[in-house]
């Protein structure tokens, strides 16, 4: 329901996609704006992004623009993307001209850039949303001719002018979890986005057993992905790590609650990480070897240099090199503890009510 007393006219574009990184916030901010300031929405996004199924499930109005990839891909598909950029910018020329927003909100992805650069030729006012420590492609090139921007990272506004350290969209009950009871046995949560992590997918069972030995009590919740969890589980079985001990699941629905009952998540470190410092938890993060630019690695390098989380690089991974990082961990309850003190000092609630006080300023209200 609408704010009493708000008006329908404030206008405003959300445009990106692609990942749960990009369409999750971009779907929160959506949501703040019409229902707490009466917006009118409209998204721009890409027909092979997960947009296609969560904004319209949102129950938000998504136009689709052909836009793809210019960073790690082959050179014909970077010929085929730079055709379609004009192309592009024309569909979001044409949507904005009958459309009409106050403002154009890009949270980066594929649509982003054809969004933004329509909106710059046509003179309407634009925000940049980024999580990351340095920006992606599109951000970087759009970045100082955007009004404003939003970042999770200080070091990020260089890259953005007008740019205010807001944090990232986490859901506010994430800030507020339980303490955990005193005696309860430690639990080691594992978790890599909706499609899980093959690297912990392989490594994992491979020294459950070992991590169930040393650690006394130890209970591990894997989110495997849905398309490797029956083989995960399975490597589970074969190690012999005692069933009743560890869990295997596709996804993780309530994850304030599975905050809340872990002592140490093991995680890639692409948007979790403001998860991880909203729910002050001790981590060993995995950047995802292959993202945009390289941007998980610098993630997990902010919360390393903040004594926040250790970090193992994909090509390091082994058996042996995370079981002991994970043993250190979780047999040292202080180091823990100090670790999630200083992850929380990196936390920003209330960032969804500030990334819209700034929609709000550049449409002038």
């Amino acid at each position: 329901m609408a704010r009493a007393g708000a008006t329908a006219s404030l206008r405003v574009v959300i445009a990106g996609g692609g990942t749960g990184g990009h369409v999750i916030p971009a779907l929160a901010i959506g949501r703040e704006l019409r229902d707490q300031h009466g917006a009118e929405l409209r998204f721009i996004g890409t027909a092979r992004g997960l947009e296609t199924r969560l904004v319209p499930e949102a129950g938000f109005r998504l136009e689709l623009v052909r836009s793809g990839q210019l960073k790690n891909v082959s050179l014909g598909t970077r010929v085929r993307t730079i055709g379609d950029l004009p192309v592009g910018v024309l569909r979001c020329v044409v949507l904005l001209r009958e459309f009409k927003p106050q403002v154009v909100v890009g949270v980066g992805g594929y649509a982003s850039g054809p969004a933004m650069m329509a909106a710059v030729l046509l003179g309407i006012p634009t925000m940049a949303y980024e999580p990351n420590a340095v920006p992606g492609m599109t951000n970087r090139v759009i970045g100082k001719r955007v009004r404003a921007a939003a970042v999770n990272f200080a070091q990020t506004a260089q890259y953005f002018r007008n740019a205010e350290v807001t944090g990232v969209p986490v859901r506010p009950e994430i800030f507020d979890l339980p303490q955990k009871p005193p005696g309860e046995p430690p639990r080691l949560l594992v978790t890599a986005g909706s499609n899980g992590a093959q690297v912990f997918n392989e490594t994992m069972p491979q020294i459950a057993a070992e991590l169930l030995r040393d650690v006394p009590g130890l209970t591990i919740v894997h989110q495997s992905g849905p398309r490797r969890q029956a083989e995960t589980r399975a490597a589970y079985v074969a190690s012999g790590a005692d069933a009743a001990r560890w869990s295997v699941e596709p996804f993780l629905t309530d994850m304030p609650a599975q905050y809340a009952a872990a002592d140490v998540v093991l995680a890639r470190s692409g948007s979790t990480v403001a998860e991880l410092c909203a729910a002050g938890k001790a981590s060993v993060l995995v950047p995802f070897a292959a993202a945009a630019d390289d941007h998980q690695r610098k993630n997990a390098e902010v919360l390393v240099a903040a004594g926040a989380a250790t970090m193992l690089l994909q090509r390091d991974v082994t058996p042996e090199t995370l079981r002991r990082e994970l043993l250190a961990l979780l047999e040292d309850k202080d180091r823990r503890s100090a670790m999630g003190q200083r992850a929380r000092t990196l936390a920003r609630p209330g960032a969804l009510q500030r990334i819209a006080a700034m929609v709000l300023r550049l449409a002038g209200r």
